[in-house]
């Protein structure tokens, strides 16, 4: 399933993901479609002029500089009494849209469902987290200069088309984006972008990747946490040799403790940690709940988009990581649950093979409650 995600800006998702840190550009083709149908100009419409969002979700930018906000915001607004902050005007938006600047829309995975969407399952490939903005810019414009990020991205265009200023390492690449044509960035990458002859839209999507650097200094957060926290000793100034043997004495310590630590601990804490510290994401779990007490053997159910189910052994059963979430369940499950995982679509009645009827409709009720299934129809 996650494999649609990378499939969609990349190719071969299995070769692009070996070559993902890799030092240059990546360009792919594709049917525009299938991107346009992330974030359209028309989608873009109805989020800043039919809804009422709010700043840090909307910034403005021109010529390399960011607009102030008092430019595109609303004075006075209120709900309930209570004064909103940061409301985007849409006319006065529009205006400075008009007058060449650049929309961008942050934190699209947060509230856009298709992006959502494809976030999740980018992280879940990937194994790092990821965001997703987009550029709204009008013709001829261009919003940010030459920059790099610090982290990889994805981009692709949506609308119109916009001309990239790419610096690799021996030459300055001229790109030309247009719907259906993704490219991928390495982190540092300077570029910069301009729109053409129409209004053009393009979505970035950030990999903020996790290093072995900050894997290690998570391993060993413990051990440095165990370092006396003292003073040096008065006059080490003038006798270095019994600062050296102190310090000798600290690193041999940290080092045995070093040596004890366990990598296997230490890798699957930090499996565990990625998956159950992921942004909640329940659409439809209203229905779903209103749903619960009709479930039977032939209620039809399915996985949730991007959502993980990995099954983790521990001493007291299983534990099941979901995401945002983990739930602790005894070891017979696993069974149930390793056929939960592997499908995309089934019924309670599925299970019949390893749950008497009464347990697997509470199995069931409960990964729906949990987020990981959800109810057709």
């Amino acid at each position: 399933m996650a494999l649609n995600a990378l499939d969609l800006l990349s190719g071969d998702a299995q070769t692009f993901v070996a070559k993902v840190w890799a030092t240059r550009v990546h360009i792919h083709h594709t049917e525009p479609e299938r991107l346009v149908g992330m974030l359209s100009l028309d989608d873009v419409d109805h989020l800043l002029t039919e809804t009422a969002i709010r700043t840090p979700s909307v910034r403005l930018a021109k010529d390399g500089s960011v607009l102030p906000e008092s430019g595109y915001t609303r004075r006075g607004a209120s709900l309930a009494g209570k004064a909103l902050t940061g409301l985007v005007d849409a006319r006065r938006l529009l205006e400075q849209v008009e007058d060449g600047a650049t929309a961008v829309l942050q934190g699209l995975h947060r509230y856009w469902p298709p992006l959502r969407d494809l976030v999740a399952e980018l992280e879940l490939e990937l194994g790092h987290p990821c965001q997703a903005n987009a550029y709204l810019t009008p013709p001829g414009a261009q919003g940010f200069a030459v920059h790099s990020d610090s982290h990889d991205v994805f981009v692709f265009q949506t609308h119109g088309d916009k001309r990239w200023e790419v610096h690799t390492e021996d030459r300055v690449d001229d790109v030309l984006l247009e719907p259906g044509v993704s490219m991928y960035l390495p982190t540092g990458t300077p570029h910069a972008a301009r729109s053409q002859e129409s209004m053009s839209l393009h979505v970035t999507l950030g990999i903020n990747q996790l290093t072995w650097r900050t894997l290690v200094e998570r391993s060993l957060a413990g051990v440095l946490a165990r370092v006396p926290d003292s003073h040096l000793p008065a006059g080490y100034l003038d006798d270095p040799d019994a600062l050296v043997a102190g310090l000798r004495e600290q690193l041999t310590a940290v080092a045995d403790d070093v040596r004890r630590l366990d990598p296997e601990v230490a890798g699957m804490a930090h499996v565990e940690r990625f998956l159950s510290h992921r942004g909640t994401r329940l659409a439809g779990g209203l229905r779903d709940l209103a749903s619960l007490d009709r479930l039977d053997d032939t209620t039809r159910l399915v996985r949730r988009v991007g959502h993980p189910c990995v099954l983790v052994d521990t001493a007291d059963g299983l534990r099941v990581l979901l995401g945002d979430r983990t739930l602790d369940v005894p070891g017979y499950l696993r069974p149930a649950l390793e056929q939960v995982r592997a499908a995309e679509e089934l019924s309670p009645g599925d299970l019949a093979g390893h749950l008497d009827p009464e347990s697997r409709l509470v199995l069931c009720r409960r990964l729906v409650r949990e987020g990981l299934l959800r109810v057709v129809g």
